[in-house]
């Protein structure tokens, strides 16, 4: 990579670390430490909730699926704005106003002590693992790209984060964050305007090529247990996982608690409601625009250059073959395209069918080309997260490659300094000061926050090395979540019904866990957004039936809305 770029991603990461440890001065208690006194301003706060999801993971791995899958994935976005306004009336206030530092601090009111601690421990298993999956989406990229040892690539994106998160607490990561979301946005911006210039034909030809190839292709009505991404698995199990998400998950309920008032906790999540989905969609046009680039200009046959190596080394006379045939496949696909392109619309029925055709026939001779990979590695081969990387170094100007890599590293780096805070809240509040030392000074809760935010650090850096292996990693990071985060939202939902008591949340808490486990062995081909729906449910009608068939007053209700 040119010397310019790497002066780009140094200067700018060297800016955001020292900036954010600067912010930092004064942080002497655990709310400022966790919750930065409760007075960060409701634009900035709502900037850190999308930045927390816009990570490294979005910029390689959602990105590479609109190259790959078109723009059908933003459908797991359609329950969103459903999901904000219902939390807007309902969880946001309930929290903001009881003054917890946690989620599930507040279900000890409702619910008692074990409630509270498996649902704090189920927040640390799965922010845990999708912490280290953030890691990974830049680290498994430059180990392939520039041969570093995957730790190397690890321990360059995890310790910075670590030493500011350490130092500065949710202070630095609000307003690292807010610097990370013009940046990303910019380099988005700047990429489609590339690409647009690059492409050889109008920018009209180019969209129709794309949905000549199914690529633009953005609702699916289709009702399938089985399929991720449709309108339904959007509308209903999207719904589910984002109420858990964003109403539940300590990750994004610290934002929302360091606003000053309700009123600004609500409007920092409107904020995502109106401008999540927009900014996938971009997100994935930047995707499909590589694809529809990649149609005049040849693509290589291994995204990941590791690949190439190994069934070079493998077999050389399978890997010449593999080339050429690729290569014969590419230009008859160019060809259509180009002809595709340039059709008059009484023709264009014709040569959308013969450009279909091909790029079939190009996609077969790929797939034939990742099995030979997968023999050659002795693993599961899965290059979508390559795709963007190498666009990126190959094709884009001096200057603005390095950009692009300095917001993909900024990307983890934020993303995983709110995760971090997050972990480092649930593992004090929740369990160091409510089951080891209840009675202690602001100072040493400070210095064992510090201690734990560490702890998380060194354990999301050695998941980041499992979870590189993993495949689409934006996949595996909502894969993960889907295993708890339905069976902790009925848990909350349970909080907000009268008569449910804590034996009801309790144990409705566990037969939901069991039964997304069910699921996931007995119906592997259930897709996992469906996980959610099916927990929550589950939680919320056992927890509500053992509740009717316990005895005892019902525990203390939530605050009222006023």
């Amino acid at each position: 990579m040119h010397w310019i770029n790497w002066a780009v991603v140094i200067v700018y990461l060297t800016y955001l670390v020292t900036d954010s440890i600067r912010r930092a001065r004064g942080v002497n208690s655990i709310e400022g430490y966790f919750l930065a006194n409760r007075n960060l301003p409701w634009w900035a706060v709502g900037l850190t909730v999308m930045a927390t999801q816009l990570s490294a993971v979005t910029m390689i791995g959602t990105t590479g699926q609109g190259a790959v899958d078109g723009m059908r994935f933003v459908q797991f976005y359609f329950g969103l704005p459903v999901a904000m306004v219902i939390l807007g009336v309902t969880i946001v206030p309930f929290l903001h106003r009881a003054k917890v530092y946690t989620a599930y601090e507040f279900l000890e009111r409702r619910f008692g002590a074990r409630t509270r601690s498996l649902t704090a421990f189920l927040f640390l298993c799965s922010r845990g693992l999708s912490c280290g999956t953030i890691i990974a989406a830049p680290a498994v990229v430059f180990t392939a790209i520039f041969g570093w040892p995957l730790p190397l690539s690890v321990a360059i994106i995890g310790a910075p984060t670590v030493l500011y998160v350490v130092i500065g607490g949710v202070q630095a990561v609000t307003w690292a964050d807010v610097k990370q979301m013009f940046v990303v946005v910019t380099a988005l911006v700047a990429i489609v305007i590339v690409l647009l210039v690059k492409i050889p034909v109008s920018p009209d030809a180019a969209l129709t090529i794309a949905g000549a190839a199914g690529r633009l292709q953005v609702f699916d009505f289709s009702f399938s247990l089985t399929q991720t991404y449709t309108f339904w698995s959007g509308i209903i199990g999207g719904t589910f996982l984002m109420l858990s998400y964003f109403g539940t998950d300590q990750s994004q309920v610290q934002r929302y608690l360091t606003a000053k008032t309700v009123e600004e906790a609500r409007r920092s999540h409107l904020m995502s409601a109106f401008w999540k989905i927009p900014l996938q969609a971009l997100i994935l046009l930047v995707g499909v625009l590589v694809f529809v680039y990649y149609l005049f200009v040849a693509p290589p046959v291994f995204w990941n250059p590791t690949h190439a190596r190994a069934v070079q080394a493998a077999d050389p006379n399978a890997y010449v073959q593999i080339e050429r045939e690729a290569n014969a496949a590419w230009v008859r696909r160019s060809q259509t395209a180009v002809e595709l392109a340039g059709a008059p619309t009484a023709d264009r029925t014709l040569r959308r069918a013969q450009f279909k055709s091909a790029d079939s026939a190009y996609g077969a001779v790929r797939s034939d080309a990742l099995k030979q990979a997968e023999k050659a590695t002795g693993g599961t081969v899965r290059d979508v997260n390559y795709i963007i990387p190498q666009f990126v170094l190959n094709e884009l100007p001096v200057g603005l490659a390095g950009l692009f890599i300095a917001a993909v590293i900024a990307a983890a780096m934020s993303a995983v300094a709110g995760e971090l805070s997050a972990l480092s809240t649930c593992t004090v509040i929740d369990f160091y000061r409510r089951w080891v030392k209840p009675e202690a000074s602001d100072a040493h809760y400070l210095k064992v926050s510090r201690g734990a935010t560490a702890f998380w650090g060194l354990v999301a850096c050695f998941v980041a090395v499992y979870a590189a292996s993993l495949g689409s990693l934006i996949e595996v990071v909502n894969r993960f979540g889907s295993f708890f985060y339905g069976s902790i939202l009925g848990v909350f939902i349970l909080a907000m019904i009268p008569r449910a008591r804590a034996s009801g949340a309790f144990f409705g808490l566990v037969i939901s866990l069991v039964a997304v486990g069910a699921v996931s062995y007995f119906a592997p081909n259930v897709s996992f957004l469906w996980y959610n729906v099916v927990a929550t449910v589950t939680a919320v009608v056992t927890g509500y039936v053992i509740s009717a068939f316990s005895r005892g007053a019902p525990e203390r209700h939530m605050p009222t809305n006023t």
